[in-house]
């Protein structure tokens, strides 16, 4: 670790950071931006990824000038029982329908926590299946089936 970075975890997190904001910039850059009163489709994520540029220039530089604990050791089955789960729903919400895609999403994300009890991951895949049905397809109409076409839907 070079000696100028003081707290590689802040460091690192501002460098993360700033590298998602050069992806979505660079895909920003074909969107219309518009004007503050003609807001174009690219003016709000432009917005999003000029917070998102400051908060990490300023953890950043924080990692530069304040002391912090070195980078440990990475949870490699709590990063991969977030991520695949997420990248999961995103592949099959169309094909299995939003109960099961979400359901197995939810409940996979438990399984990331070193606490896990069978009554609280059923509990919460239960209450966020019916709280995104409520939400998503009955409060806001979003065109969601329920069930895909892959188990039987339509």
């Amino acid at each position: 670790m070079p000696g100028f970075i003081k707290n590689p975890k802040d460091f690192f997190a501002g460098l993360l950071f700033l590298v998602i904001v050069a992806i979505f910039g660079w895909g920003l850059r074909e969107l219309p931006i518009g004007t503050a009163f003609r807001m174009g489709p690219g003016y709000f994520p432009m917005v999003l990824l000029i917070i998102l540029t400051g908060l990490g220039v300023a953890i950043l530089v924080n990692g530069l000038r304040t002391s912090g604990e070195p980078i440990g050791m990475i949870p490699w089955r709590g990063l991969a029982l977030i991520t695949f789960p997420i990248i999961f729903f995103g592949a099959t919400l169309k094909g299995l329908g939003l109960v099961a895609s979400l359901g197995i999403s939810v409940f996979a994300t438990t399984l990331a926590s070193r606490e896990w009890n069978i009554l609280y991951a059923v509990a919460t895949t239960v209450v966020l299946v019916v709280a995104s049905w409520l939400i998503f397809i009955k409060g806001l109409g979003l065109p969601i089936s329920l069930r895909g076409p892959w188990i039987g839907g339509y």
